[in-house]
């Protein structure tokens, strides 16, 4: 089958923490969500493509998630591998107050698929971020994940979210592909 992801790409994986999955209730599809994140960083390491990692780092008020306390470490199902980039960030958009950008052009990437936690909150941030500073996004439909808000279930949260980001007007657009339909061009020289 021909790659449907290009040259130049990178995976982000945002914010699946030990404080925001062992939680009652998890998120929905936990355990699957992260088995399709660890398929696709896999395809990504086989291609030579860059792994991020994304932490975010609480505060205060947010002592769960305070650096370097077991609830802000990555959670354990998840597969990271030495060469993987890890960055800490303190808001819900992976780019603020962070070196992602400065990463990302460094090693001359122009694609970014994303993944993680929260849909609505962190997730949606990157993606609209990451599409405001020209680069092109591929979302990974069933590999990114929320809880239940008092409005809506979660499942209507990603779908709503899947929905509106394929709709989104951008300079390069977004994509959205399911875990199993990502394919990287192997070989390829970074």
């Amino acid at each position: 089958m021909k790659p449907n992801v290009p040259d130049h790409s990178a995976v982000l994986v945002i914010d699946i923490q030990v404080g925001l999955f062992c939680t009652k209730p998890t998120p929905l599809e936990a355990h699957a969500v992260i088995a399709r994140i660890n398929d696709v960083t896999a395809k990504a390491r086989q291609a030579a493509a860059p792994v991020i990692f994304i932490q975010h780092g609480g505060g205060p008020n947010d002592p769960d998630l305070a650096p370097f306390t077991n609830g802000w470490r990555l959670h354990p199902n998840l597969q990271v591998q030495p060469g993987d980039i890890t960055l800490r960030k303190t808001t819900c958009d992976a780019f603020y107050g962070t070196s992602l950008e400065t990463e990302l052009r460094a090693r001359g990437i122009t694609t970014l698929l994303l993944t993680g936690f929260a849909t609505d909150f962190c997730v949606d941030s990157t993606v609209r971020s990451a599409a405001s500073k020209d680069f092109a996004v591929i979302v990974v439909a069933d590999a990114h994940t929320t809880v239940d808000n008092p409005v809506l279930k979660a499942g209507l949260v990603r779908e709503h979210h899947n929905w509106a980001w394929a709709n989104c007007t951008t300079s390069r657009g977004v994509t959205i592909l399911t875990a199993a339909e990502v394919r990287f061009a192997t070989g390829d020289s970074r």
